[in-house]
């Protein structure tokens, strides 16, 4: 009798170690379905990003990642998009009526996104990027598999808009990154205070202050360097992509709350014109007080910038002179 209890015991615990391990590697919704994340120990070394007709690639290149075998990539949006992809986790699965509604009757054409290690294609899946919070993070390991809304733990913003087909999302938020000696001239007009506008010139390590018509005396030169050092590293948040076309004409209709123009010794001009941004909550305009709408004379895309970012070089005439 007692040998009969123990033969059922050891049974019960042989039953329960095999289906432990059988269990230990599933996943709630199958591992084929449901597999997002990169594996710790895989070195990722590319990814492609794939839209309708759109392609970008970014490779490892020794200690840089280069877009499309040419630009350096941004390193923050590569340190992110490479912790997305080994700490990316499932939310909640998308029911078939949401995933109707939210992407099939918008007609939204996913991201499809190949990881590699090296040469070896490690991860595959497609992300549904639109502009709803809720419904933001929505992908699918193939087309014909279960939709799930996922996430990154502590980040809680949409990590779908991160998986961007479009090279300038990539490249370094930069608007001048300039040394002082690479600096002529800097203007600076402020169209509702022309009494606040300037110009320093920089020429032949001579400097000047102007009131844009004539040269002025009086100006501290240690108050001048400093200003010019400040546009080695001036940067913006981030693109406006989903600034309508139809209201960039009205924008540049605006007067500017603010111009820099920056010319090189090489002889080129970078000029960075300055809106008020604008933001509308339950149906009122309303002043957003942190950030900016800005853009570049090389470029027609509108971007954001910080008040924060953008202070350094946002000084009017007065500064440049001792109290």
């Amino acid at each position: 009798m007692n040998r009969l209890i123990v033969r059922y015991f050891l049974i019960f615990i042989g039953t329960g170690i095999l289906l432990l391990f059988l269990l230990r590697g599933r996943t709630p919704f199958g591992k084929d379905n449901s597999s997002f994340s990169v594996e710790p120990d895989i070195l990722v070394t590319r990814i492609d990003l794939f839209q309708g007709d759109k392609k970008l690639s970014i490779e490892k290149s020794g200690e840089y990642w280069l877009i499309n075998n040419k630009d350096e990539a941004r390193k923050t949006a590569i340190l992110f998009i490479l912790r997305t992809l080994r700490e990316i986790k499932i939310k909640s699965p998308v029911s078939a009526e949401i995933f109707d509604k939210e992407i099939i009757s918008k007609n939204i054409d996913p991201v499809k996104v190949n990881i590699y290690a090296k040469r070896r294609l490690v991860k595959s899946f497609f992300v549904y990027i639109t502009a709803s919070n809720i419904y933001g993070n929505i992908m699918k390991i193939k087309p014909a598999s279960k939709p799930f809304i996922v996430y990154v733990p502590g980040y809680e913003e949409n990590i779908g808009t991160h998986f961007i087909v479009n090279d300038l999302y990539w490249k370094p938020y930069s608007v001048f990154n300039l040394l002082p000696s690479q600096i002529d001239r800097v203007k600076v007009e402020f169209p509702d205070d022309t009494t606040s506008s300037y110009i320093v010139n920089y020429d032949k390590k001579i400097f000047s202050v102007s009131d844009l018509k004539k040269n002025i005396s009086g100006w501290d030169s240690m108050k001048v360097k400093r200003y010019l050092t400040y546009f080695t590293s001036i940067a913006f948040e981030t693109w406006a992509f989903d600034f309508p076309e139809s209201e960039k004409k009205t924008l540049d209709s605006v007067p500017p709350l603010i111009k820099i123009s920056v010319k090189e010794s090489q002889g080129e001009e970078i000029v960075l014109t300055v809106w008020e941004k604008w933001s509308f909550a339950d149906g009122n305009k309303k002043k957003d007080s942190d950030r900016v709408w800005a853009k570049t004379n090389n470029r027609d895309e509108i971007f954001i910038m910080r008040y924060f970012d953008l202070d350094p070089i946002l000084k009017k005439r007065s500064y440049f002179f001792t109290e």
